[in-house]
């Protein structure tokens, strides 16, 4: 960056997003940038979900960097610690430790539009001063703990499965599970061995497929460290399966959504025992309007004698156990939420306040939005990764994080060639991308159902991005600068120091 002035760059979070900015960061030459993380130890969501079985339902050789490939994966299917391990690697490897401060919460974070400065403080009430502000805390970040009538009042140990308690024994004790989605699915064959009894209240039916995992041998992993362009090419026709087989199910009707319910249902009467089971099973949703779960082993779970699949819904919880809305009453030890994240609360609790005092909060009222997820008016310098509407149905997120990076990348570039103090995105060019967005998520299979985790009570779909992960490529990989508002460096002289 010689001969420029370099803008200082602050990062909240040091999951795939952080850590992807501050590798292409890097990268470019810029070195002034700050990640801070709230933990002792990096990874987001891949350090916080510890729950026996923890995988990714991405394939491994697309869930990693394209710039940074791995050809000794296990499995197909990633497990959580050795997601965990390449993140650290990527961190040492591109020396980001250097750029962390650990143990930092962002607390709330201010545009100070005297000095175009922003105003950074934390859980600790320190305080921090930034030129640009991305926020890479992503969608998965706040486990969803719904009321549940009467917990309090069960005397045994309770958590949430993305806070996996390890000092609670499950062996030989009666186990209640509010959930099977995404996570319960994973964890539920791994305890369902070693305890008594397991007892789940399905919220409702979702759809799943299988996920045919199996060990990379030692040859094939031998093959891809000696010849790299095989594994890329591996990983460029996982991702082309993806975008063309599953992106079209998450449009209205179709043949492939009816596959889907084929191969679903096939997988049910082939692999679970009671046959009562069979139409408890299936969702009354078309597939892809909630998220599509792969998994090889739940369904056998559920043949086992000390499994109990429950559908009647929650009454209420007791001291000893759950009670159900038909009076049936379930004993219990240990309670487990399998209840999913608050996705659509974005980067609460972090209070984040713009030019002119208006704050986040305030204008997502009725709903995150941003532009492409990445930016939005009133809120100079500031940038998001896996923001509102860029989460995937279909794919993989790293694909849509790297398209990100590039695209911020390049604002803080020009920010730097054209020494700007201020990059705002105007509102007509949000209006005109969001009018269009909603036209097309409307035709999609989201809009057919009324609760899910893509969408608010009031209809809007903040969640998921409406098209192919192609489509976000092409509309991020330059930005359109006419979009924002540039002020020069000189017309905000600096009154807040350096920190």
């Amino acid at each position: 960056m010689q001969g420029r002035k370099e803008p200082h760059i602050a990062i909240a979070g040091s999951g795939f997003s952080g850590l992807c900015l501050g590798i292409q960061l890097k990268q470019a030459g810029f070195g002034s940038f700050t990640i801070f993380e709230k933990s002792d130890r990096l990874g987001g969501t891949w350090r916080d979900n510890t729950y026996p079985g923890a995988a990714c339902d991405v394939p491994s050789v697309s869930y990693s960097f394209s710039f940074e490939p791995k050809p000794d994966w296990s499995r197909k299917w990633s497990p959580q610690a050795e997601i965990l391990r390449y993140m650290e690697d990527c961190a040492k490897k591109y020396r980001l430790h250097e750029h962390i401060r650990f143990g930092e919460d962002i607390k709330s974070a201010r545009f100070d539009e005297k000095s175009a400065r922003w105003q950074l403080r934390t859980q600790k009430h320190e305080e921090f001063f930034a030129d640009v502000f991305v926020c890479g805390v992503g969608q998965l970040q706040k486990p969803n703990s719904p009321d549940l009538p009467g917990l309090d009042d069960f005397t045994g140990p309770h958590f949430h499965s993305a806070r996996w308690n390890h000092d609670v024994e499950l062996r030989g004790k009666n186990v209640i599970v509010v959930g099977n989605a995404a996570s319960a699915v994973q964890f539920i064959p791994q305890i369902a061995p070693e305890v008594s009894r397991l007892t789940i209240l399905q919220r409702s039916a979702n759809w799943m497929i299988p996920r045919g995992d199996r060990a990379f041998t030692e040859g094939e992993k031998q093959f891809f460290a000696r010849y790299p362009l095989v594994q890329k090419l591996y990983r460029w026709l996982t991702w082309m399966r993806f975008e063309l087989l599953f992106f079209p199910v998450m449009r209205k009707g179709g043949m492939l959504g009816r596959r889907i319910e084929d191969a679903a249902g096939k997988f049910i009467r082939e692999t679970v025992d009671d046959t009562k089971l069979h139409e408890a099973l299936i969702p009354t949703y078309p597939p892809g309007a909630k998220r599509i779960l792969v998994a090889d082993d739940y369904y056998e779970a559920l043949n086992r004698q000390n499994v109990e699949l429950v559908t009647h819904p929650i009454d209420h919880f007791e001291e000893g156990g759950v009670v159900t809305q038909d009076g049936t009453r379930y004993p219990g030890d240990v309670v487990i939420l399998a209840t999913g994240f608050e996705t659509n609360t974005f980067l609460a609790p972090m209070e984040i306040e713009g030019a002119g005092g208006g704050t986040l909060a305030d204008a997502w009222s009725d709903g995150a939005r941003a532009y492409m997820g990445l930016t939005h008016p009133g809120f100079p310098n500031f940038f998001m990764m896996y923001g509102p509407n860029t989460n995937l149905g279909h794919n993989s997120i790293i694909f849509m994080i790297e398209c990100q990076a590039r695209y911020i990348l390049q604002c803080v570039e020009r920010m730097t060639a054209r020494d700007l103090a201020l990059f705002d995105l105007l509102p007509e060019p949000m209006a005109r991308f969001n009018e269009q967005l909603e036209q097309q998520l409307e035709r999609s299979v989201w809009s057919q159902v009324e609760n899910s985790w893509y969408r608010l009570q009031n209809g809007r779909i903040t969640n998921n991005w409406s098209g192919t992960t192609l489509a976000y490529w092409w509309l991020t990989r330059r930005p359109d600068f006419q979009a924002y508002r540039e002020v020069p460096r000189d017309a905000f002289p600096r009154a807040t120091p350096d920190r």
